[in-house]
């Protein structure tokens, strides 16, 4: 798997959204179960929220540098760390998450068909996405962004893997509006802290809208897939 990270400093802007972390988690939270595989895990801002929930954590990153932070990060006796990709992978799990992952991967549907076999009957394959591939831009081309996911996507994918689709939809309906803004405006890239800082303060009302519009649109996309037994 080629995997192309954000920068350090972009990795750590991301992750200080703790508002933005918490709302993803509660939109999984219910698949999440022990024997538990994190893809990609980064610098581990997912991983300081859900692995107080879990045992038997695995957290893979094959980045050198960004394991090396996760390892010095993340000191619990119930997740292991591995500098791998999941092609190296040879136990199974119950769930399976990549969160951010799945569009720096080019050759996106081998690296699902891939998952799925290391999870276990009945388990939960879990992707958070950016959605909307209109919205591309030179942000998404200089992080290793291929492309951008829509619900149909992953029907697409849900025929070829032989997965059942569970849950789907598209949240953060406030970070959608400011891409529009932004694609509106060519504001670019410029000022990540202080756009992701202001992002993160506006998701509490990103959730009552998402809620109220039934996750009908956002700017991320959320697919829970379930292994057939």
């Amino acid at each position: 798997m080629k995997q192309v990270q954000y920068s350090g400093f972009e990795l750590d802007h991301f992750d200080s959204a703790i508002n933005f972390r918490h709302y993803q988690l509660s939109l999984f939270k219910k698949y999440l179960n022990d024997d538990f595989l994190e893809v990609g895990a980064g610098k581990g801002g997912l991983a300081i929220v859900y692995k107080e929930l879990l045992r038997n954590i695995t957290l893979i990153e094959p980045d050198k540098i960004l394991f090396k932070i996760l390892k010095k990060k993340i000191k619990d006796k119930n997740v292991s760390i591995e500098n791998k990709s999941i092609k190296n992978i040879k136990k199974k799990f119950n769930t399976i998450i990549y969160f951010d992952v799945l569009e720096h991967i080019k050759n996106d549907l081998f690296e699902v068909k891939t998952a799925s076999k290391k999870l276990n009957s009945g388990g939960y394959l879990i992707f958070s996405v950016p959605a909307h591939q209109i919205f591309y831009s030179d942000f998404d081309k200089s992080v290793g962004h291929f492309k951008r996911y829509n619900q149909k996507d992953f029907r697409v994918i849900s025929e070829k893997c032989g997965l059942k689709i569970e849950k789907i939809l598209y949240y953060d309906s406030i970070g959608f509006l400011l891409l529009i803004i932004n694609k509106i405006f060519s504001l670019g890239s410029g000022n990540l802290k202080l756009k992701i800082s202001l992002w993160n303060f506006l998701i509490p009302i990103s959730r009552i809208i998402d809620f109220l519009t039934f996750y009908k649109f956002g700017k991320s996309l959320i697919c829970v897939f379930k292994k057939k037994r």
